[in-house]
């Protein structure tokens, strides 16, 4: 039976308070059958679950879209929830029942309709360098219950709203970090259960955050502003058409609260002897309290929430307590997290604990703490006496795998203690394994480091006082956290603020949100993010919003470049990163032997290759031209300037080979002596990678795709320095940043640059799914509505699984290798069609569930290639099976 499932409004699940004017439907197809197709589809819009009263319907639209489908027609009005439902037909005309029916709410559409003002407390009472954090309240009456009740707040810092005593909302580290100086994101709650007929009572936590705090690794504070304020209205609609609203203004109230000090960085400070217990509900005294100071502040910049919030995803016990030779009590968590400690104690008024996190040991199992810099993340509660008490921090979040405990004192239980676990509310798409335990762990490893810096901005790491959105490790990873999970309104929140601080002549800071400066900015491979990420986007999940959005950033960038070189063609100035980290650099230098300035170039010609495809999927054909052309020139250039008249490369790095195959710089007889040359480099190194930041993404990727799989495999499977797995040998729970940042004698690569949460090197998750496992997309068909499926066994492994939930549905691909013979089993998604290939395999020896191939329903086509099989494929579940036919290339 056919079905219609998940439906989604712009990636969300009913959401409310947006402020899409012309929101996308998506769904999926469900059906035990194969070769399932959509022929056509109808959706309704009404102001009512029941659907009696239509605002609008498409009617029957012979299509097979079902992803993205935007509606242009209905007018939407503020706050107004609208259902919506979906009728499929199939090919044969089958219809579908109506689906389940969704919602979306729309939010404040208009500064206009904003009657709040922005507030905060006055500088008499919370100086300006104070680090004590402030309560605001409000009491309001109600006649009635509400039928319905909604939110709308926003905070220059960081904000935690109750209302009657209880939190609103399971969102933390709100409002989010943008460029604020340019947009603010609102969130939406649904209040109703909350709203109690009579007395009600509003109030808030405020904290510096991103907006005031301390951000980057010199000290730097009010880099946004100096005091933070609260934005907040509440709106009641009464069954009898009346509405209410209650705004933030003059009328409200405010007192310092009980966190002493609260940074990003460095912790949270708690006196629990200074609570004003009760503070959000109405029959509080609050005679005690100042009234609260107007603030002028823009309402233009307010924007609805784009990306998923930040929320609590999981909990995690300590594994041990351990005792250090020094004597220091220290929790063990089992695996280094992002987040904070829940905690219970029972203590003496005023006694003071702390907690210190940290990431690793040292070498003689001690606290080292060196590696975090100035970042001093430490938690320091003050008991209030009297009993059990508990608490967690709010305004900040901490990078650690142990957390030394101070001040406690007699026997401790671990169960007094709770690792939380807090990242952007990302759906989990994508797993791996496979038969090697150390590859595992390895992908283990990648998804760890994505929810530890994927905390509402892209980091580079969690832990020390950086934690800064960097572009160019968010450009080299965004294509694998696209497989682990569904990122495309955490880039798309994170792109418009790189197109808000994207520099006038197109220049693009080396960190989104901008916090580095106008000087700052510009480097290859880095602002390259904003040509790449989108792209990645749009293949991923078929989004041609996002490059319609972006495509002046997209532009603007590419028009930095081509006029930056002394030849237009050519990127031969400024500073660049270069091959940051690479193990070919030069004593005491960070970047790597690769020139900057091939890198600098090779990165322009694929940014424009990728413009040129842009401008083809917005039917842009005249710029569609023009980049075309300039690629044409760039690549000559190229040509002429880092590849001699033999054919040879001029720079001898295994990333210039990588860069140079990557971006299909070199053809013929020079792309021939390119991979000889890359494969010369890997023998000489053993099979040991010595790229940095720019070339290890592309690097297993680029042999296998040149036919040398079981070299990219050498190079996965080593576990000794240099490799991947030599971090999983030691211990290592997420990706590092220095290939050694722990050496063989235990000691550290060093204290100034050493995270131990580092994204950036996890890009070779892209390898597992794309080459070991075989997903790909077909770049005709974005989205994943047409994908090859391609698994390519190698080195030790036996088996290897792969699950990827796309727009349309689940994709598996899953293999395994027997003393003589292969197993592959796949699925298709309704509504999608694949290409399998089938390794080392004989088309007339291909069972599909104990049948002939021609006789297996849902199998268009079958042909010998070479070495594989190809089988075109229709939508559902198929099990392979055939003998080996020689040795697996």
């Amino acid at each position: 039976m056919l079905t219609v499932q998940k439906l989604r409004v712009e990636y969300k699940e009913n959401p409310i308070g947006l402020d899409v004017r012309h929101p996308r439907i998506s769904w999926q197809l469900h059906s035990e059958e194969r070769d399932v197709q959509q022929q056509s589809y109808d959706i309704q819009v009404s102001a009512g679950p029941d659907f009696r009263s239509l605002l609008w319907t498409s009617g029957r639209v012979y299509s097979d879209q079902c992803a993205h489908v935007e509606l242009k027609e209905p007018v939407l009005r503020s706050r107004q929830r609208y259902y919506y439902r979906v009728k499929v037909w199939d090919l044969e005309d089958r219809n579908t029942e109506w689906s389940e029916a969704a919602f979306w709410e729309m939010g404040l559409l208009e500064a206009e309709e904003w009657q709040a003002e922005w507030i905060g407390a006055p500088l008499s009472l919370l100086a300006v360098e104070a680090e004590q954090c402030p309560l605001v309240r409000c009491t309001f009456h109600v006649n009635a219950k509400p039928l319905q009740a909604r939110m709308y707040v926003t905070a220059l810092g960081l904000y935690e709203m109750e209302l009657n005593g209880s939190r609103v909302g399971a969102d933390y580290l709100t409002p989010g970090w943008t460029s604020y100086s340019h947009r603010l994101q609102v969130q939406a709650y649904d209040i109703t259960d909350q709203i109690e007929a009579g007395g009600n009572a509003v109030g808030a936590w405020l904290g510096n955050g991103w907006y005031k705090g301390n951000l980057a690794w010199d000290n730097r504070k009010h880099i946004f502003g100096d005091r933070p304020a609260l934005l907040m209205q509440i709106h009641l609609a009464y069954a009898d058409g009346q509405e209410q609203i209650i705004a933030t203004g003059e009328q409200w109230t405010t007192a310092a609260g009980p966190i002493l000090m609260s940074e990003i960085y460095h912790g949270e400070t708690y006196d629990a002897r200074l609570e004003l217990s009760g503070f959000s509900k109405a029959g509080y005294d609050a005679g005690s309290w100042s009234p609260v100071e107007a603030i002028a502040h823009s309402k233009e910049i307010l924007v609805a929430q784009e990306n998923v919030p930040v929320q609590k995803i999981e909990k995690l016990q300590p594994l041990q307590l351990l005792l250090t030779p020094a004597g220091e009590t220290v929790l063990d968590m089992g695996q280094n997290m992002v987040g904070w400690m829940q905690f219970s104690l029972e203590a003496a008024r005023g006694r003071q604990v702390q907690l210190r996190h940290f990431e690793v040991l040292d070498r003689d199992g001690n606290v080292y703490t060196d590696n975090l810099r100035k970042a001093r993340q430490t938690v320091t509660y003050i008991a209030k006496g009297g009993g059990r008490e508990s608490y967690e921090p709010r305004f900040t979040f901490q990078g650690f795998r142990y957390v030394q405990l101070i001040g406690f004192g007699g026997e401790i239980s671990l169960e007094d203690f709770t690792g939380i676990v807090l990242h952007s509310d990302m759906e989990a798409t994508g797993s791996f394994t496979c038969s090697n335990p150390l590859i595992n762990q390895l992908q283990h490893n990648i998804l760890w480091g994505q929810k530890g810096n994927f905390v509402d901005v892209p980091t580079d790491c969690p832990q020390r006082d950086e934690r800064l959105g960097w572009t160019g490790d968010a450009q080299m990873f965004i294509r694998t956290s696209a497989y682990l999970m569904n990122v495309a309104p955490f880039f798309t929140k994170w792109l418009k603020d790189l197109s808000a601080d994207q520099l006038a002549h197109g220049g693009v800071p080396f960190v989104i949100p901008n916090v580095l400066g106008d000087n700052g900015h510009s480097s290859a491979a880095w602002g390259d993010a904003a040509v790449i990420c989108p792209w990645t986007l749009y293949q991923c999940y078929g989004d041609t919003r996002i490059l319609e959005q972006q495509y002046p950033s997209m532009q603007g960038w590419v028009d930095y470049i081509r006029g930056q070189g002394q030849d237009e063609f050519l990127w031969n100035t400024g500073f660049h990163f270069g091959d940051w980290l690479g193990l070919d650099a030069k004593p005491d230098s960070y970047s790597g032997a690769t020139d900057t300035d091939f890198i600098a170039t090779a990165f322009y010609a694929y940014s424009v290759q990728i413009m040129r495809k842009t401008a083809r999927v917005l039917g842009r054909t005249e710029d569609e031209l023009h980049y075309a052309e300039l690629y044409s020139r760039i690549k000559e250039a190229f040509n002429r300037e880092f590849i001699t008249p033999s054919g040879r490369l001029s720079v001898s790095t295994q990333t210039a080979c990588v860069l140079a195959l990557m971006f299909r710089l070199v053809e013929g007889p020079a792309k021939k002596r390119t991979v000889d040359k890359l494969l010369k480099l890997l023998e000489e190194s053993k099979y040991h990678l010595t790229t940095g930041f720019v070339g290890t993404p592309y690097l297993n990727l680029v042999l296998s795709e040149a036919g040398h799989t079981e070299a990219a495999y050498k190079l996965l499977l080593q576990t000794d320095y240099p490799s991947w797995l030599y971090q999983v040998t030691k211990g290592a729970t997420t990706i590092w940043e220095h290939w050694d940042g722990i050496k063989e004698d235990g000691s550290f690569w060093s204290k100034d640059m050493n995270s131990f949460n580092h994204y950036a090197y996890g890009a070779v998750g892209d390898f597992l799914y794309r080459h070991v496992a075989g997903i790909e997309l077909d770049e005709a068909f974005p989205g994943y509505k047409k994908f090859m499926i391609r698994p390519q066994p190698g080195g030790d492994l036996t088996s290897a699984a792969a699950v990827l939930e796309t727009m349309y549905g689940r994709i598996r691909s899953e293999w395994s290798i027997g003393a003589d013979q292969i197993e592959v089993s796949v699925s298709v998604p309704p509504n999608t069609s694949a290409v399998l290939y089938l390794p080392n395999a004989v088309l007339d020896r291909v069972l599909e569930s104990n049948v002939k191939l021609e006789q297996a329903a849902g199998v268009h086509s079958a042909q010998q290639l070479e070495q594989e099989v190809q089988i075109m494929l229709g939508s559902g579940g198929y099990s392979f099976k055939y003998e080996l036919e020689g040795q697996l290339q």
